[in-house]
């Protein structure tokens, strides 16, 4: 099949390069022309587990182009995906301009029938808009569907080649013949495609991801509790976990949601609500508890050094918002970090991933980077897990001690051994524990 993928940002590069390793022939659109020219030299702008050598295959095999002219891309595909960005505005409401921009430039490419598919995570309503914006620009025929993506960063690979779920709003039988047969190949395993009406669609992806941010914060306040009676939430989790009608998934306590998705389709969600006149209390909740699970480590050491940050030295030890990622959007890295230097401490760094990322949009050179997790710990006052990467779990502690000055760590993700650590001396701060 001819696909065209308009956009290659996350969700349009990792969609545009598995649709070429099933087999079909994609061409990625995007109007930034020195991403175009690094993606076409097989390089990426964007960290991802897999993602480089499955791109750089399908190149090679000539399955996989990328342009900056929709009339090289859009005439011809049978299928053309809508991936652009939604920046979101402080109401929380999604702006659509992009996206209805794309589509205007594939109506005025289009030589025939085509399936215009909306990628991105957008709100109730938009697929409406784009059939809209698309019949002011072409006179051929068209069908619009809904297909949101629920790509995990750090395991999108996996996830779109191997589905849990393929969801497809669409209100033409034609339609839905042509995403059959294009997804077909992922869901070979049984998993099913749910074919629904498109605003049900729409609606599904932010009500996913607004159900997993609850279940987060709902954790992070029962964490909280146990901190204060002395429970442990490890063994709350797996005690509530084991129940068939919980089940175990995104209960681990910690420093609450970052990303791209998740702090953003939560507001979505609400926002949608809003413009309904219906006040979504819950998850205006969820967003209070997330934002201030960020600051627990400030907090816990501000507690540990009697209010007196000034002058102390702090190792920091991850910064993305989660592992196998560089993505710092909404980290709570970035809430610590600020609150540890406005309080007069100073910082030094380390992610595996996402060092550059915070110098150039973030932290600039307001704190120091190390170049390994050691390098970081050389005369700090105290240890800040905030990511728990693999290589920070298993760490060598009698190093760490020996290169700290002082010898404190407040863990945010609750990885380390509360007794292994205070039988060498360590204090040991974690949440819930």
């Amino acid at each position: 099949m001819r696909i065209a993928v308009v956009g290659t940002g996350y969700v349009g590069l990792v969609a545009g390069t598995c649709f070429a390793e099933s087999g079909n022939t994609v061409t990625c659109i995007d109007i930034d022309p020195e991403k175009i020219k690094l993606l076409r030299a097989g390089g990426v702008p964007i960290f991802e587990p897999g993602l480089e050598e499955l791109l750089k295959r399908n190149i090679q095999d000539g399955r996989l182009r990328f342009t900056t002219d929709y009339a090289e891309a859009v005439p011809g595909a049978q299928v053309v995906f809508i991936a652009v960005g939604t920046p979101q505005d402080e109401d929380g409401s999604a702006d659509l301009q992009y996206v209805l921009a794309a589509a205007r430039a594939v109506g005025k490419a289009m030589t025939g029938y085509a399936v215009i598919v909306d990628k991105s995570t957008v709100p109730v309503g938009t697929a409406r808009k784009v059939a809209a914006a698309l019949k002011e620009s072409t006179q051929h025929a068209f069908d619009v569907v809904s297909n949101p993506e629920f790509l995990k960063e750090g395991a999108a690979i996996d996830d779109f080649l191997k589905p849990d779920r393929v969801v497809i709003g669409s209100e033409s039988a034609r339609a839905k013949e042509v995403m059959d047969e294009l997804y077909g190949p992922f869901v070979r395993t049984g998993n099913p495609i749910l074919h629904m009406d498109i605003e049900s669609a729409e609606l599904t992806k932010y009500a996913a991801n607004a159900m997993l941010a609850t279940r987060i914060s709902f954790m992070n306040e029962i964490a909280n509790i146990c901190n204060r009676v002395g429970a442990n939430v490890a063994l709350v989790r797996r005690g509530i976990g084991s129940d068939t009608r919980i089940g175990s998934k995104f209960l681990f306590a910690g420093l609450g949601y970052g990303g791209s998705c998740f702090p953003k389709d939560v507001k979505a969600v609400v926002r949608t609500a809003e413009d309904c006149g219906y006040e979504f209390q819950i998850l205006k909740a969820v967003e209070a508890v997330n934002e201030k699970q960020k600051s627990i480590p400030f907090e816990q050491a501000l507690a540990h050094f009697e209010g007196k940050l000034e002058g102390k030295h702090f190792a920091v030890w991850g910064l993305a918002f989660k592992p196998n990622t560089d993505d710092m959007r909404e980290a709570p890295s970035l809430v610590v970090i600020e609150r540890l230097l406005a309080a007069g401490a100073t910082v030094r760094v380390y992610d595996p991933e996402a060092m550059h990322e915070a110098r150039k949009r973030h932290l600039g050179d307001r704190v120091q980077y190390a170049q390994n997790p050691m390098d970081a710990l050389g005369g700090a006052d105290a240890l800040m897990l905030v990511t728990e990467w693999n290589e920070f779990r298993r760490p060598d502690f009698e190093q760490m001690k020996r290169l700290m000055r002082g010898h404190v760590i407040f863990d945010g993700r609750n990885i380390y051994p509360r007794k292994t650590l205070e039988d060498l001396g360590f204090r040991y701060h974690a949440i819930g524990t």
